[in-house]
């Protein structure tokens, strides 16, 4: 499959999620990029991430767990774009890489809205579920996460790219993990509840039932984290380098900040 292609088309995208709902088929594509190895930093922060999340929700996955896990999982799409942004502002002289920048803003919009749509769906479908959702737990401690989150990927993709993308692969690692015992304990009692949400046939999908819906977030959460790997692939010897100088701007941006405050 081409990974460019996959990860830029809506359609394409679309295509290869209706093509994981066969389980043979999402075995083989899970199968290509789980031997990767991640370097220590990014293991380091998305240990750290993955066990404050369980602290606070708890091991097992719930419709609760998972807006949480949403809100946080579409900051890293945002602080891409947003880092590409800033390295187009520096190096738009630069043709080639500033096409291959434009790539990763247009997977990132694509990635950020198909969050976006787990996040409102899943929200409706938890506020359904249990009526009451607490605001600091629910919705304060989601949103602090992801502050930390969205700087944490942004000033790694400045200082070196491979390491905001290996984060990403870690965190959408354990999302899948999580959805795939869900659904795998709960099938039978997901397949009989009815869905029926407007800003998912907005989206252009037409679950009709919580199992359907949740097979496909399982497949959106490993084709986002086998292109967090394909994006270090399609990286140049260049863009694989550590960018000192921006360390150096990252820290003094750091000690003004705390300065400040």
């Amino acid at each position: 499959m081409n990974s460019q292609e996959n990860d830029e088309s809506p359609n394409k995208f679309e295509k290869l999620i209706k093509d994981l709902r066969d389980e043979k088929v999402l075995e083989e594509y899970k199968a290509s990029r789980d031997n990767y190895k991640t370097s220590f930093l990014p293991n380091l922060l998305g240990g750290f991430l993955v066990w404050c999340g369980n602290v606070v929700y708890g091991r097992e996955p719930s419709y609760l767990k998972f807006r949480a896990v949403e809100v946080i999982a579409r900051v890293p799409y945002q602080s891409w774009a947003s880092a590409a942004y800033t390295l187009l502002t520096i190096f738009y002289t630069d043709e080639a890489k500033a096409m291959r920048l434009g790539h990763v803003k247009k997977f990132s919009r694509l990635a950020n809205d198909n969050e976006t749509m787990h996040v409102v769906v899943i929200s409706s479908i938890a506020k359904h579920e249990h009526k009451h959702v607490g605001v600091l737990r629910h919705t304060i401690i989601p949103m602090l996460f992801s502050f930390f989150y969205f700087w944490m990927s942004y000033c790694l993709f400045l200082v070196k790219r491979e390491w905001s993308y290996e984060l990403n692969y870690l965190f959408e690692s354990h999302a899948f993990s999580q959805y795939s015992t869900f659904i795998k304990r709960h099938a039978e009692g997901l397949k009989n509840k009815p869905l029926e949400n407007e800003f998912l046939k907005q989206y252009g999908r037409t679950n009709t039932n919580y199992y359907d819906f949740f097979l496909d977030v399982r497949s959106d959460e490993i084709v986002h984290r086998n292109s967090s790997i394909e994006k270090i692939e399609q990286l140049s010897d260049e863009e694989k380098e550590m960018n000192l100088w921006f360390i150096v701007l990252i820290v003094v941006l750091v000690w003004v900040v705390a300065k400040i405050f």
